[in-house]
């Protein structure tokens, strides 16, 4: 971003309705302009009408012989009760050309599917509804065998045998796009700082579920203003530290109707003593990953500067910002090892979005990819969240990047050398 373009961007990124309307309002100025070419440094494998998801987790087996993907079943338009979405994996032996489905689910959104994921080696957990409730299926790749939590799930931890979830159904209601149709009966909309929801640890073995941390002891966590307990609060972003002693996630809260500023802070749980740390973050923090040294990259802000902050240790208090200002735009971090990672970029006033490298070491930049983002992908407030970030995803090996694209004009999943 430019100068102009970042100062209109710290005005009103805290307010994503705003957000979006002067976004779409500004970049159809420049609509009557031929579209820019796309670049990539290696050749993209893409199979259009195939999509993942969020950057946080990796679609790509440990061994990087299969890759997880969901198939699209509707035209481009929200979910509605009934709509499912298919979920499977390519054998990457073959790139991308043969999906095998092995299910289908009723419980997805385009930012963040159905999360798909890797639960052990040939075992795959993902969310669906079952009549009017939420829960998660388990399938075994080898044997077809499928069972079912009584609980969506929205990360696995490192062994497999435990989850972090929250209520979607309050998600949905206050982060519209990131939940489902179907809500549960966790959400407790109709109050600001409920007791008995906030953020959970499930059991996969025992189909179990605690409160670790609900919104109303969160909010006696810290300093919060008094016009703060005046709002709705809720938990998203949840991952496990790569060691499984820690739970990361985001706390926000906003007006009910969804008119005000959007407030984020990041929190890690010790899953032992239980106890929370607070990033020193000032108001926002959008998207982060962990690395396997246990330490965080996100994009947040400190101070009065927003950029991507390394958190050197779980507890939040030790960090650096990398490679500002070179890197001024908000965007989803996946690590290629344990001092580089690729992110992306919102499009900018061409529809282009970017695809960087990020050395945590030199601070270097090095593009990677300027792909087309058509128009008719963007998100239109108040419903319509239907666009689609790169939302890039390493394998493994840290050689190939996963990332979501509409630069063929249709959605696609793609791979890339890097």
């Amino acid at each position: 971003m430019n100068r102009i373009e970042k100062f209109v961007y710290d005005q009103v990124k805290s307010n994503p309705r705003v957000k979006q309307s002067i976004r779409n309002l500004y970049q159809s100025f420049f609509d009557f302009l031929p579209n820019k070419k796309n670049f990539s440094i290696n050749e993209i494998d893409f199979k259009e009408g195939f999509f993942y998801g969020f950057h946080d987790i990796s679609p790509f087996s440990k061994d990087d012989s299969k890759l997880l993907a969901n198939k699209l079943t509707i035209p481009l338009r929200m979910p509605e009760l009934g709509d499912v979405l298919e979920v499977g994996y390519f054998n990457l032996e073959n790139g991308l050309s043969d999906f095998v489905k092995i299910d289908a689910t009723h419980a997805w959104n385009y930012h963040k599917g159905c999360r798909l994921q890797w639960l052990k080696e040939n075992i795959v957990i993902y969310n669906d509804a079952d009549g009017d409730e939420l829960i998660s299926s388990i399938y075994d790749i080898n044997s077809n065998i499928k069972k079912s939590l009584s609980f969506p799930i929205d990360s696995v931890s490192p062994c497999g045998e435990y989850i972090a979830t929250f209520s979607y159904g309050r998600l949905e209601k206050l982060m519209p796009g990131y939940g489902y149709r179907t809500f549960d009966d966790d959400n407790y909309i109709q109050e600001k700082l409920p007791e008995n929801t906030g953020l959970f640890l499930g059991n996969t073995n025992e189909n179990t579920k605690e409160l670790l941390v609900s919104l109303s002891q969160l909010s006696k966590i810290g300093e919060l203003n008094p016009e703060d307990l005046n709002c709705h609060h809720y938990v998203t972003h949840s991952l496990f530290s790569p060691d499984g002693k820690y739970i990361s996630f985001l706390h926000r809260w906003v007006d009910i109707n969804y008119t005000s500023k959007r407030h984020t802070r990041l929190l890690t749980i010790n899953l032992e003593s239980r106890e929370c740390y607070i990033s020193p973050t000032n108001d926002m923090v959008s998207h982060y990953v962990w690395n396997d040294q246990n330490q965080i990259i996100a994009y947040s802000r400190i101070g009065d500067k927003d950029s991507h902050v390394l958190f050197e240790e779980p507890t939040l208090q030790k960090y650096r910002r990398i490679a500002y200002p070179a890197l001024n735009s908000d965007g989803h971090q996946s690590f290629i090892s344990s001092n580089s990672f690729v992110t992306d970029t919102y499009p900018d006033k061409f529809r282009m979005a970017n695809l960087y490298k990020v050395n945590c070491i030199t601070n270097e930049v090095t593009l990677l990819a300027k792909l087309n983002s058509y128009k008719k992908f963007q998100s239109l407030p108040p419903d319509r969240h239907w666009c689609c970030d790169l939302h890039p995803r390493m394998n493994p090996k840290g050689d190939t990047v996963c990332f979501d694209s509409v630069h063929t004009g249709k959605r696609a999943i793609c791979v890339m050398k890097i």
